[in-house]
This record gives C-alpha cells, structure tokens and sequence, in this order.
C-alpha cells in the first residue's frame, strides 16, 4: 500500500529538518570560519573555490527555468538569473563575489581562469547541475531550499569577517548583506511551490531527498577545501 502523504505542516517540518541537521554551517571548516580561525591562505582558497559554485548558480537556475511551464513561474524564476549575472555589466553576485576575492588579496583573472580548482569541488557543483539538469521540477526547486537558513548563516558569516579578518574590505563583504534578503525571498517562493507540487507521499520523499543531495554537494564542497 502506498504510504499516507505528509500534512502540509508535517511536509514542511521535515524538508526544514533537512538543512537543521545537514547544512552547511555545522561543517568544521565553516565552523572555524566563523570562531576566527582561519589563516588568509585559508580564506582565499576558499573564495576561489566556492566561486566556481558561485559562477554556476545561473547555470543550474537557467536549466530549472527550462522546466517550469508557466509564465508567472518563469518570471519568478528569472530574476535569480539576473540576481547572479545582474541587468548589465558590473552588477549581480558573480561580479560581488570577484569584488570579495580582490578585497581578500586575489586577482580576478585567476578567479575567472578557473584554474587551482579542486577536483573535489568540480565533482560538487557538477553533481549539483546535474541533479538540476535531470532531476523532475520538483526535486530541482526543492533542492533550492538550503535558502532557507541562508539568511542566517550570512548574517554569522558577516559578524566573522567584520571582528576576525579585518584585513578584508569591509566593501568586500556585499555580497554577504546582499544575500540576506535574496535567501529568504527565493527559500519563500520556492517552498510555496514544493509544497503545491508535492501532493503524494511519493513525491514528498523525492522532494526531501533533492534537498538532501544539496545538502551533501555543500558539504563535499567545503570537504574539498578543507582537505587540500
């Protein structure tokens, strides 16, 4: 027998349970992140690192937009395209997280190149593409819901580089403020239609594995760069 679907409120608590015990900020390396505990060498392999999941972004939410059959959707969806590659040049995350590398000592061409890499990291943001790519509309949006405790983590990840590493531009860090609004707007948008479209137990289930997979692609990631 198929097995009773969720209540919306059961449905929900679960997807949050997801990132609550598995996102990103309870990995070691972000951990000590944040305590103030990383050397700049540290800091920059990072930000190089994480900007090849950051160039990406509009990739995997260009491939999402494809899948979504209504215009208000598209429309919706859109703007985190244009949030991340921005209306013209000089603006969106991408050009915020190059302004982040330069304030910490890097050269934008290194950071553009893609080279210095980690294999790791590759793997980490294909796998996530892919699942983006292949994955039902479903589970690609409810991947997405690691937004949910964005707006947290980037507030925490600002009160560590204004106290613990002062010898980055405070001007840097925008696209950390910038991410507090973005994160709760896209995680509101994208619950409201994971839990409009998830409407069978099935499908709940795939719904809560996708954003545990996503879970697991930031945690490889960080793996990676705290491994090298």
């Amino acid at each position: 027998m198929n097995a009773e679907s969720w209540t919306p409120a059961e449905f929900e608590a679960r997807l949050r349970a997801v990132p609550e015990a598995r996102y990103h900020n309870r990995h070691p390396f972000n951990v000590r992140m944040h305590a103030g505990e990383l050397s700049p060498e540290e800091i920059r392999r990072w930000i190089l690192n994480r900007f090849h999941y950051q160039r990406h972004i509009p990739i995997k939410d260009a491939l999402i937009l494809a899948k979504l059959e209504a215009p208000e959707l598209r429309r919706m969806w859109i703007r985190r395209i244009q949030d991340h590659d921005g209306r013209r040049a000089g603006e969106g995350g991408i050009e915020r997280w190059l302004r982040l590398g330069e304030a910490a000592g890097l050269d934008r061409k290194d950071l553009l190149s893609g080279e210095g890499i980690l294999p790791g990291v590759r793997f980490a943001v294909e796998a996530y593409v892919n699942l983006c790519r292949l994955g039902t509309p479903l589970e690609a949006v409810a991947a997405s819901l690691t937004e949910l405790f964005a707006p947290d983590i980037m507030r925490t990840r600002i009160e560590a580089f204004e106290r613990h590493y002062t010898w980055i531009d405070s001007e840097g860090l925008q696209y950390f403020r910038g991410r507090i609004s973005q994160g709760r707007q896209d995680s509101g948008e994208a619950l409201e239609m994971v839990l409009d479209w998830a409407r069978g137990r099935a499908e709940q289930e795939r719904a809560v594995a996708a954003l545990s997979r996503k879970c697991d692609v930031l945690w490889a990631l960080l793996d990676a760069v705290d491994q090298a």
